[in-house]
């Protein structure tokens, strides 16, 4: 097989959305170890009212629709917030990847989640190396570009719906390189629903290629 290159024009079209509110958010908490976020700190039931409210505004103004594959990361937040939308949108069952789940945080998993702020001034001195046990930048960028280029082999002409987590989404947007808008990361509210590309946009494995 040829090898994938580094940049390649995509034939599909990708929508990012973070999940809503969920518990840990509300106790001010960084969860991401899947051994505690994949079976707990779901949505809290504002998060739920997010999700739903988002979805309907989407449906209504045909940016999803039944046809819209849904592919989430499997923690609790993102798992309940792709099933809330796959029910009010009546799309075939959702997939699931390990390739969009939360960034890794070390050392600040489970402390306050004001410590994001020294994780992304780390991230801004060297987004290549793992700084106190925290998953760099570069790693969650290649693992998530996977799944595009994975989904790029297989398919086109479809409509991915990506429901993830914050920074994973941040660090993907970056990979977009023709829309001058991710010049900067993306920062997605809670149950927010956004563009990444388009058939014909850039798509590249590694930031700045």
């Amino acid at each position: 097989m040829d090898p994938v290159p580094p940049c390649q024009t995509i034939k599909n079209t990708y929508i990012a959305m973070r999940h809503g509110t969920s518990r840990a958010n509300e106790e001010g908490l960084i969860v991401s170890d899947p051994l505690r976020g994949i079976t707990k700190y779901g949505l809290s039931p504002r998060g739920e009212q997010e999700v739903r409210s988002a979805a309907i505004r989407a449906k209504n103004e045909k940016v999803l629709s039944a046809e819209t594959v849904i592919i989430a990361s499997d923690f609790a937040r993102t798992r309940e917030t792709a099933l809330i939308v796959s029910s009010l949108l009546e799309t075939q069952p959702v997939l699931f990847s390990a390739s969009l789940r939360e960034r890794f945080f070390g050392v600040w998993e489970g402390t306050a989640d004001a410590n994001y702020q020294e994780i992304w001034r780390d991230d801004a001195r060297d987004a290549s190396t793992a700084q106190k046990g925290v998953e760099s930048v570069e790693n969650v960028l290649r693992c998530a570009t996977s799944l595009i280029e994975d989904l790029e082999r297989s398919s086109a002409g479809k409509t991915f719906l990506l429901v993830s987590h914050g920074d994973t989404l941040a660090i993907l947007s970056k990979a977009f390189r023709e829309n001058p808008q991710y010049e900067k990361p993306l920062a997605l509210h809670p149950a927010q629903i956004h563009a990444l590309g388009t058939p014909g946009d850039i798509v590249c494995r590694a930031a700045g290629n």
